[in-house]
């Protein structure tokens, strides 16, 4: 890791492009650091000028003195590069480019842009950007960026560090947090990362005791493997990393690729290498903010279900909507639970979860500490909401104080949560602070709430227990091996196949079915034919000698009409299996993100549902099995309206050894088992179809 303190904390900084004209970029960054009272040693350049605002101007770079931490470049693209090479002669440490047109803006860019990252390199210098808004260290009252940077006092609140490939984003997110009274350590924005990159400022985060939540927004990761190891690190250390990353349709694909020079990788992937690290990733900039907030406000979100009060019937058939909608855990209350709110409360409210207290409370608002109390003491509740009618200051001065000193005097343990019902509703300030200082996150709709909190207990939820199997090491020749090979390969390893084998000739294949017995299928085999049913590669039903001998002639006519290029290896020979339910699994290893197994089920539901969970090859059994039921269509591995339930363990079994495969055996690109049968419980399951892709 390079060292950012030069960058960070600088105790010198140089403006290259200073002006007096207010809105120019070099002005903009000297007012930041008037504003914010920065002690340290401010050089002005701009050879046009000999003095700013009573400040001396400095002709060129070559006239600074030696050693300034900081530079800060406003200048046009094209004079980048020569600055970036006098800061390296002058023994800067570190410099923040503005100015776009690098990587993003094509050939020309890009060299610059590597040019850049060869002086960084070989100078020892920290570059962030180009294209970016540069930074803001709040907590050391250091602000290198030419957005009016507000001065925080950070005294006594949560706070939030920000990594931003997108400066105009690191600048909204920021806004968000400060409104909902959050503070910020640093907030960074990297740009094209041409010789620093998120990582990096993740990593310097994560040591920072100050910042226990990172908010992140990443358009591509350009060292994901770095990242995995870091957000092991903070989930380690307790923290947590809140991720938006664009990237699940194409269109956004392409507007990454323009916006910072970078080539969008397979979001999918990412979410499941991410997600089993410990990152939440969101899908909104509201539930960046949201989903932060929470974390650094709250008591910690543990496992469990949430317990919901309010003070409407119609929100409460609302809520139970939208918690099976998001998989939001609403358990019924249990029977010491029930006997304490029904002593607590009055008679004609019933018992439930949603609970309406009805109107009641502005006639007893104790109604509200009373029924915390068994809530708070079942610990099948991890969280709780109140889900609270504001309207106006009056009827919000006959509630919001009651909940208050409720949360004060009973100090929960677990997280507290304020919903209001009437989004815009005038609450006064004071109450929403008053929440917030005793560690209740304030919400204005309740939708926004439960999501937040969802993210959260999904996070608790998962298992991040790793598989302790050994991994199994292939020795692969390069390129496509096709199903037989791939067969003969696999099946030691624990991934079953139709009983059956190999043959070169006719007569080798009769041997084969006498072993087996009839009937049989036959399969074309050549690593050039990758998709065997297109070219009428497979026959199935032959049910003697005499079938077989015209199956293989029809078989071999069928493949050279199709191409008369391709030269067959034999045909894979396999005894006819029973109907079950059908799976397809496969893996990837992706050069980047490392490797990853797929599964759904089959057919077309695959493509017209997206019913395939992406699954690190590390889970536990119990693990996979739990990843396998959240398919869409989980419900069929338990059986279904009458059908039997399916042996779930052995598809775990099945997935478990593939894993181990791809972690033994990095030179596989792909495997592709498809379909696989998976039949009753105990009948186990069948891959009748595999192939690998192997690099040299």
């Amino acid at each position: 890791m390079p060292d950012l303190s030069r960058l960070l904390t600088p105790r010198s900084v140089v403006i290259v492009g200073a002006s007096p004209t207010p809105g120019a970029l070099g002005n903009s960054v000297l007012r930041n650091l008037e504003r914010h009272g920065y002690a340290g040693a401010i050089h002005l350049i701009n050879p046009k000028r000999d003095e700013i605002d009573g400040r001396p101007c400095l002709k060129s770079i070559d006239d600074l003195p030696d050693g300034v931490d900081a530079a800060v470049l406003a200048i046009p693209g094209p004079a980048v590069l020569g600055a970036v090479q006098a800061l390296a002669k002058r023994g800067v440490g570190a410099a923040i480019i503005f100015s776009a047109g690098f990587a993003e803006g094509g050939e020309e860019g890009l060299a610059a842009q590597a040019e850049v990252a060869r002086i960084a390199a070989e100078h020892g210098m920290i570059v962030e950007g180009p294209n970016c808004l540069g930074l803001v260290n709040y907590a050391a009252g250091v602000p290198l960026t030419f957005v009016e940077a507000p001065v925080l006092d950070l005294a006594g609140k949560p706070a939030v560090g920000i990594v931003s490939q997108s400066g105009a984003m690191a600048v909204v997110l920021g806004t968000t947090l400060m409104a909902k009274g959050l503070g910020i350590t640093v907030s960074v924005s990297t740009g094209n990362e041409a010789a620093s990159g998120v990582e990096d400022y993740v990593e310097h985060l994560i040591d920072d005791p100050a910042t226990p939540a990172i908010a992140m927004i990443v358009e591509q990761f350009r060292k994901p493997a770095r990242f995995l190891a870091l957000a092991e690190r903070a989930r380690a250390a307790g923290k947590h990393i809140v991720l938006l990353h664009p990237g699940t349709s194409s269109a956004a694909r392409e507007s990454a690729a323009t916006h910072t020079g970078a080539m969008a990788g397979d979001w999918q992937l990412m979410r499941a290498k991410v997600e089993r690290a410990g990152v939440i990733l969101v899908d909104s900039l509201e539930a960046l903010g949201d989903v932060v907030e929470l974390a650094v406000r709250s008591q910690p979100v543990k496992r469990g279900g949430t317990a919901v009060l309010t003070e409407s019937g119609a929100f409460k058939a609302l809520t139970l909507d939208l918690a099976e909608s998001i998989g939001l855990d609403l358990p019924a209350m249990s029977g010491d639970t029930v006997a304490a709110m029904r002593a607590a409360i009055p008679d004609f409210i019933p018992v439930s979860n949603p609970m309406d207290l009805t109107a009641q409370a502005l006639v007893d608002p104790d109604l509200y500490r009373r029924t915390l109390i068994p809530l708070l003491a079942d610990d099948a509740y991890a969280a709780l909401v109140f889900g609270i009618i504001q309207t106006d200051p009056a009827t919000a001065a006959r509630k919001f104080p009651y909940i208050i000193d409720a949360v004060t005097a009973l100090a929960p343990t677990k997280p507290v949560i304020f919903a209001g019902l009437d989004d815009g509703a005038p609450v006064p300030a004071e109450y929403i602070d008053g929440l917030r200082a005793i560690g209740v996150t304030y919400f204005p709709s309740p939708d926004r709430a439960f999501r937040a909190l969802r993210h959260l207990l999904r996070r608790a939820e998962r298992d991040f227990a790793r598989a302790e199997a050994e991994p199994v090491t292939l020795d692969l020749p390069p390129g496509v091996i096709p199903e037989y090979r791939a067969k003969q390969l696999l099946a030691p390893v624990g991934i079953p196949f139709p009983a059956g084998g190999f043959a070169a000739t006719v007569d080798e294949a009769k041997v084969v079915a006498a072993r087996i017995g009839y009937p049989v299928a036959i399969k074309a085999q050549a690593a050039a034919l990758s998709h065997k049913s297109d070219a009428g590669g497979v026959i199935l039903n032959i049910a003697d000698d005499a079938a077989l001998e015209a199956a293989w002639e029809r078989l071999y006519g069928n493949v050279a009409a199709y191409d008369g290029s391709i030269v067959l290896d034999g045909a894979q020979v396999e005894a006819m299996g029973k109907r079950g339910v059908e799976l397809i699994v496969g893996a990837r290893n992706d050069p980047d993100w490392g490797p990853v197994i797929l599964v759904g089920f089959g057919g077309v539901t695959a493509e017209l549902l997206h019913d395939v969970r992406l699954l690190p090859i590390d889970l536990t059994k119990d693990a996979i099995v739990a990843e396998l039921r959240a398919l869409k269509q989980g419900a069929l591995l338990d059986g279904y309206r009458g059908s039997p339930a399916l042996d779930v363990a052995a598809v775990a079994d099945l997935i478990a050894n593939l894993g181990r495969v791809l972690a033994g055996t990095p030179s596989i690109r792909e495997v592709d088992l498809n379909p696989v049968v998976v039949y009753p419980r105990g009948e186990g399951v069948v891959a009748l179809d595999a192939l690998i892709l192997a690099e040299g």
